[in-house]
């Protein structure tokens, strides 16, 4: 790899200048995340019409434990070497060189320790088909590995410009490799899982060549110093940031892991002509069922970019009124935004599904959907309450609130999907396991935040908010589906339904409903 033109150091701008340029990165990076966003809901429509239902479904056993590693490498070691970069001052680029080594040679290990676990993973799902998936997807860790800490380069030196070139390249680039040469395996051997496991491998090589160019690997460190880390204690310090993510990660896909499992077992106890197929396509299913529900947890962005800042700096001045004040308002402002577009995927599950992935698919897993829509909506708020306690310094406490989360996710999952009758009562049946438990452990949560910082969710707001959203469930069973049009018109005669309906019980007045309105235009940028 060679390396790039060495970037010279610039005279600090004046503080309107520097804050102009943040402000231009920013939009740069939000309209990237939009572009991310769309061209994603694009692949995910896309992607079950080239490889089949049946293909969709055996992807998302492949992407499911992938994307567990795949997160936990690009969060930690893009977020490792940005903070390296930019305290490193006219050592950038001899930090960056140094930090770079230990990442390539992380990733080469993690990519081999997912590459060994394959065999086990493919056994645990019944499917010895994806065996040969999971080991191409093992090189897409290496990739990552080699990628991850490019774009840290890039966001440490505020070249926000080239990562949301990045970003919004990977996306398209992904998608192409995604569909483009699932569709190909699929026609010409009946292997779509396999082609696009190599489509999004080889996306991902291009876009870390595009960013190699960019960033080159740095320069050998000439002398001692400080700012250029060593490699021990920063892989150490690296530690702790990759276990986090690796429990959120892993949450994320716990059920779908599970319930891969046993709707193969059942599959094979009761079908006699292609089980696997069968199987495959009710996974494929649920995970359609995910992308809906996890739009709440996607839309916490908007709120954790404001509270998490302010609330730290807060902390460190501190001022534990302000940190109380910031949390009961934050986790306030929060648990509204997250059930308006809860109620959303509640109240019209089977035509937002239809929207996307056709009538079929919105038949097997309308169902699911509205119980799934609670859970992800529990786990955003879960995500919120693990921000405040990062925000306190009560990282330890955040870890562990999330890895019991996994564990009680893992638990009832398996219990629930092995007992129930195969398709879709196993669908609900992780559904709702995954719902109890993330909504068990928030409470537990909530109790840590208000013993922390003396606030958290009001309980009025709480009650106001589940009841809007347990209105609506209901109301939605008496909704029939519909077709594409109706389905976005409906989508905001809900919105404002469940709006109306805190502005009559007194939840809202009139600044809140300004507030939202700018949190939501945030959402929509992010």
């Amino acid at each position: 790899m060679s390396e790039s033109p060495r970037v010279e150091s610039v005279e600090k701008p004046a503080d309107g200048a520097e804050v102009r340029r943040a402000g231009r990165g920013g939009m740069f990076v939000l309209a990237a995340k939009v572009f991310f966003q769309l061209v994603g809901l694009v692949q995910q429509a896309l992607l079950p019409r080239a490889i089949g239902l049946a293909g969709y479904g055996g992807f998302s056993r492949v992407f499911a434990p992938s994307s567990v590693v795949s997160n936990v490498i690009v969060f930690g070691f893009t977020q490792g070497v940005s903070r390296t970069v930019a305290g490193a001052g006219e050592k950038d680029r001899e930090a960056f060189r140094a930090a770079y080594r230990v990442h390539l040679v992380t990733g080469i290990v993690v990519a081999a320790g997912f590459l060994a676990a394959s065999p086990a993973i493919a056994w645990f799902q019944h499917a010895p088909y994806i065996l040969v998936p999971l080991m191409v997807m093992a090189a897409l860790v290496a990739v990552y590995g080699a990628y991850a800490p490019l774009v840290g380069y890039l966001n440490g030196k505020g070249e926000f410009a080239k990562q949301a070139t990045l970003d919004m390249t990977a996306a398209t680039l992904r998608t192409a490799g995604l569909v483009g040469l699932g569709y190909l395996f699929r026609a010409k051997w009946e292997n779509g899982v396999l082609g696009s496991a190599i489509g999004a491998v080889l996306a991902g090589v291009a876009v870390m060549l595009l960013a190699l160019r960019w960033t080159g690997t740095g320069t050998a460190p000439t002398a001692d110093d400080p700012r250029v880390p060593k490699a021990k204690p920063y892989l150490l310090g690296l530690v702790p940031v990759m276990l986090a993510q690796l429990f959120t990660s892993a949450l994320m896909q716990a059920d779908i892991s599970v319930l891969g499992h046993y709707l193969s077992k059942g599959a094979a106890a009761v079908i006699t002509d292609g089980p696997e197929k069968v199987a495959d396509e009710w996974v494929g299913v649920y995970r359609a069922c995910q992308l809906f529900a996890f739009l709440p947890y996607q839309l916490l962005f908007s709120v954790t970019q404001i509270l998490f800042p302010m609330l730290a700096k807060a902390h460190t001045e501190g001022d534990r009124e302000a940190v109380r004040r910031l949390v009961s308002r934050g986790s306030r402002l929060g648990s509204i935004v997250l059930g308006l577009f809860a109620s959303v995927v509640i109240t019209l599950p089977p035509s937002l599904l239809a929207f996307v992935y056709g009538k079929d698919v919105a038949a097997r897993g309308a169902d699911a959907l509205r119980v799934l829509a609670l859970g992800q909506t529990a786990f955003a708020m879960l995500g919120l309450a693990t921000t405040v306690l990062v925000s306190l310094g009560r990282e330890r406490k955040a870890m562990a609130l999330t890895a019991t989360a996994l564990t009680l996710t893992l638990a009832a999952t398996a219990l629930a999907t092995g007992g129930a009758a195969f398709g879709g009562a196993q669908l609900v049946a992780a559904a709702t396991a995954a719902s109890v438990s993330l909504g068990t452990t928030v409470v537990f949560g909530a109790w840590l935040v208000h013993r922390e910082a003396k606030a958290f969710v009001p309980g009025k707001t709480a009650l106001r908010v589940f009841g809007a959203l347990a209105a609506l469930a209901v109301a939605g069973r008496f909704v029939p589906p519909l077709g594409k049009g109706l389905t976005v018109v409906a989508a905001v005669a809900v919105a404002f339904v469940y709006l109306g309906a805190l502005t009559l019980t007194g939840e809202l007045g009139r600044d809140d409903l300004a507030v939202l309105k700018g949190v939501l235009g945030r959402g929509k940028k992010a």
